[in-house]
């Protein structure tokens, strides 16, 4: 009987295992963290389309969206919010090319004027003239949406540091782990940074950026958030326990930092930025989570085959978007069914 070793327990590998378990695929994880995973845990956890590097891009990221839906019916309770975002990160001409450009490609946009975005969000200081509204967006918790769909997968996990790839005539036998070898007839690398270097041995090279992310946690306050609200200087939500959640860099999708900065400069920065956006709330630091976010070379997915037989890698950003779309697509792959077209444009050989 096959066997499929995942490596990595975040959104990607959890997805994967979910899926790959629901033919009856024998799937064990390996991972260096605790289920939920690293960069996952650092998540801003928006899910969303309005972002998009190309055309296949967003299709992807939209199709992404109906998956998280497609989970939420299969699995009840999974962390997963649809509360819509606010946007107004660009203004102006900017603006309306924006709400164009997606609802040509068939993206729900509406157009707010300043009393309708005041009515949504009274808290908000201050108001814009004009802002988008995205209803088809959402929010969810990857770390814990990783931990729910291993659950549901009845996948066996190890806390175990994969150290190599071991392989026989070109094709994966399976791992060498700080806990000894383990054997299997595939390996899906779910490891977002760390896949490089577990590549390279077999002349693979998978170009990443370097993209520090840090997310930051107030103290909890009254709802004053009901959106995903993307502003030009400040992305942020409210989750369900009152926390603000926000990254520490503006328009952080975007972003092409390499390095964060001073720890309590950044931070103190942050509060200031949301102190402005929601003044009249004692707005604190509560804590903060902080990861290497995996953005290959060219900010595209890398999903496929890799160079050796058995071998799978789904490595992307952003996850929290796209890992279940991604899992559906490749398992279905793995398992022998014909290449999916909505992943041609992000195979791996295109950076042999």
């Amino acid at each position: 009987m096959s066997h499929t070793l995942i490596i990595g327990a975040g959104i990607t590998g959890a997805a994967l295992a979910y899926q790959l378990s629901r033919p009856g695929e024998p799937v064990t994880i390996l991972s260096t963290h605790a289920e939920g995973g690293l960069a996952s845990a650092a998540s801003f956890g928006w899910l969303n389309a309005s972002f998009y590097l190309s055309h296949p891009h967003y299709h992807l990221r939209h199709e992404g969206l109906a998956a998280h839906r497609r989970l939420t019916e299969a699995l009840l309770g999974l962390p997963t919010t649809w509360q819509g975002c606010l946007w107004y990160e660009a203004t102006g001409e900017a603006q309306d090319e924006t709400a164009s450009d997606l609802a040509a490609l068939g993206y729900t946009v509406d157009r707010l004027t300043r009393a309708q975005i005041a009515e949504r969000l009274p808290a908000l200081g201050p108001v814009p003239e004009t802002a988008l509204f995205f209803p088809e967006e959402g929010v969810a918790d990857p770390a814990s949406l990783a931990r729910a769909l291993i659950a549901a997968s009845g996948a066996k996990v190890i806390r175990a540091t994969v150290q190599s790839l071991t392989e026989a005539q070109g094709r994966v036998t399976g791992v060498l782990t700080d806990l000894g070898p383990f054997p299997a007839t595939r390996v899906v690398l779910a490891t977002g940074t760390g896949t490089s270097a577990l590549l390279q041995p077999f002349g693979y090279v998978l170009p990443m950026l370097k993209r520090p992310g840090l997310m930051i946690a107030t103290n909890p306050l009254p709802p004053i958030c009901p959106v995903v609200l993307a502003t030009p200087d400040q992305e942020v939500r409210q989750d369900a326990s009152g926390h603000l959640i926000a990254p520490a860099s503006a328009g952080h999708q975007g972003d092409h930092a390499e390095t964060l900065g001073a720890f309590p400069v950044v931070v103190n920065a942050t509060l200031q930025r949301l102190r402005a956006l929601f003044p009249g709330h004692d707005i604190h630091f509560a804590h903060q989570a902080m990861a290497m976010r995996p953005v290959p070379g060219d900010g595209l997915p890398v999903v496929g085959q890799g160079p050796l037989q058995g071998v799978w890698i789904a490595v992307m950003h952003s996850g929290a978007t796209l890992a279940p779309v991604v899992a559906e697509c490749l398992a279905a792959e793995i398992t022998g069914s014909p290449d999916s077209p909505m992943l041609a444009e992000f195979r791996p050989a295109r950076f042999r």
